[in-house]
């Protein structure tokens, strides 16, 4: 039997003056994310009420899939870069759908 599909729910908040790097680096993220083996669902949003606060909706084939992704090369210089330039760490949630 195959695992469970995966959602997950990360929030990044971005210093006030800092939004347009962040969405810079955020957005670096899509394509090669996209590409990976696994990912089914990949989308960047930013909060109309509040520009400073991203927030990823992530779909992926499996928890072995996702934990692939968070060893990514291209997701650690991300992290590395975006933690001078938010207000807190990101917040990451795992999800599972039930209906």
């Amino acid at each position: 039997m195959s695992e469970e599909k995966i959602r997950v729910v990360a929030r990044v908040a971005a210093l006030p003056d800092k939004v347009e790097e962040v969405k810079s680096v955020l957005m670096g993220l899509i394509e090669p994310t996209r590409q990976e083996e696994g990912c089914i669902q990949y989308e960047l949003q930013q909060n109309l009420a509040n520009p400073a606060d991203f927030v990823f909706v992530e779909e992926w084939e499996s928890e072995a899939s996702l934990n692939t992704h968070l060893n990514t090369l291209h997701l650690k210089e991300a992290v590395d870069r975006i933690s001078r330039l938010t207000a807190e760490p990101p917040e990451i949630s795992r999800y599972r759908l039930l209906a």
